[in-house]
């Protein structure tokens, strides 16, 4: 199961990067581009961070984590590469 999550914690940050490269690149130059990938992305990434969260909770629950460590995890799933670094540090 944690390897599972490494890989939702990787996809959702992978995720969230396309989402600002998507909204902060290519919504000034192109915008009809912009608006037929922000859905699928958008999507997308909503999805992986449902399943970050729930799988952080399940974590919480199964393995008995802090709740200082929960939050450090949660948290990091709204910053930008904070899931890699969850990825790395903290599993």
């Amino acid at each position: 199961m944690t390897r599972i999550f490494k890989i939702v914690a990787l996809l959702e940050g992978i995720s969230l990067i396309v989402l600002f490269s998507n909204m902060l690149f290519l919504k000034p130059t192109n915008i009809d581009l912009y608006k037929t990938l922000l859905f699928p992305v958008g999507m997308a990434h909503g999805l992986l961070f449902v399943a970050y969260v729930v799988l952080a909770t399940m974590f919480k629950m199964e393995d008995n984590w802090s709740w200082k460590k929960y939050f450090q995890v949660c948290i990091a799933s709204v910053i930008p590469f904070g899931t890699f670094y969850v990825e790395k540090k903290i599993l």
